[in-house]
């Protein structure tokens, strides 16, 4: 047992109201005043990018919608500083907004070349989905998708099956599904020459090797971890910021780290990967976390492990790959329409988790 810090009038802020964020500021709540800083007022489903491209209207939803029945208030601008000195954060608008608490979450961005764009406008990523879909809007031609990975597959699945005027591929570095079993490959690889995707793999490919009307990168991600090695955070090698188990930063224990941005890792999971089923249970344990060192108890080490990946592809197929406490994948497989529905449920679950602690 310790001493409680200070008073239930503690400042904690949250950078980011992504998956992890907005999860920590509402946990935080509990006991904190609770500042989250993000540009945007609304939260957006980011595992749901796939579905704009191919023409969902929205997958957002009102930030407002789940603060308003908490103590948090959002400030819509965007984090340039952080001063860990003098525990302010610095925004765009050079207001400085002092902290007691920090919650980093950030998140991550799709690994592009150079500045992300290129001279003829060709090249999108998930994030720029909206843009992509105004493409698609102007006429058929040809789509490349590069990176066989989870976002690549259901990004190449959802527009082959929407956008049947457009001739569709994917290129990959590895083989497609590099963490899927072999089952689960052959179901991807399958549902590929139903939809009419001409996969090449094992072809390492920047832009300009491409011969296609529209390329979308979805090779990797990247932790926007830039403004935290500014502050002086310790990062890992591949550039996520280090954290001990209780997901504190191990340079500045005053910062809490969660989502894409922390090198998370469990004695049963390993290091966990950047992904929507880490981010949230990241978000929940920084938060208990948070209010437990205010209320002068000690804080508790993250417990996470797997369970299975779910992949949509298309609006009725998907495919659900069963995984070890590690994610190595096991060879059962749940796949076609009961998948799909079943990816539906999980993605429909982050949101409702997010309304059960909003309230």
């Amino acid at each position: 047992m310790t001493n409680k810090r200070k008073t239930a009038g503690d400042r904690v802020l949250v950078l980011g109201a992504g998956y992890g964020g907005l999860m920590a500021a509402l946990r935080a709540a509990d006991e904190a005043d609770v500042t989250v800083i993000d540009p945007a007022a609304h939260f957006s489903e980011r595992v749901r990018e796939h579905e704009v491209a191919a023409g969902r209207d929205d997958i957002s939803h009102p930030l407002s919608s789940f603060l308003e029945k908490k103590r948090i208030r959002h400030v819509a601008a965007r984090v340039t500083d952080i001063d860990p000195v003098r525990k302010e954060v610095v925004t765009d608008d050079r207001r400085r907004h002092p902290y007691d608490l920090l919650v980093y979450a950030l998140g991550s961005r799709t690994q592009t070349f150079g500045d992300g764009s290129t001279e003829d406008g060709r090249l999108f990523t998930s994030e720029t989905a909206r843009y992509l879909r105004k493409r698609l809007d102007d006429g058929p031609g040809t789509l490349t998708v590069v990176g066989g990975g989870a976002t690549g597959v259901e990004m190449a699945s959802e527009l082959a099956e929407a956008e049947r005027a457009w001739k569709i591929s994917m290129v990959t570095a590895g083989e497609v599904g590099p963490a899927l079993s072999e089952k689960g490959r052959t179901h991807v690889r399958s549902t590929f020459r139903d939809l009419g995707i001409s996969l090449e793999e094992g072809r390492p490919a920047a832009p300009e090797d491409l011969d296609a009307d529209v390329i979308v990168w979805t090779a990797s991600l990247r932790a926007n971890a830039e403004i935290a090695r500014s502050a002086g955070l310790a990062l890992t090698v591949d550039g996520r910021i280090q954290v001990d188990a209780m997901l504190r930063s191990v340079s500045h224990p005053d910062i809490y780290v969660v989502g894409d941005a922390a090198a998370a890792r469990t004695a049963a999971a390993g290091e966990l990967r950047m992904a929507c089923a880490t981010a949230l249970p990241l978000g929940s344990r920084a938060g208990r976390n948070i209010v437990a060192e205010l209320r002068g108890k000690r804080p508790k080490p993250l417990s996470f492990r797997y369970y299975a990946q779910v992949m949509s592809l298309g609006r009725r197929n998907g495919l659900v790959q069963f995984v070890g406490a590690d994610d190595k994948p096991k060879d059962l497989i749940v796949t076609g329409r009961k998948a799909a529905l079943l990816k539906e449920q999980v993605v429909r679950s982050t949101v409702r988790s997010l309304r059960l602690a909003a309230r």
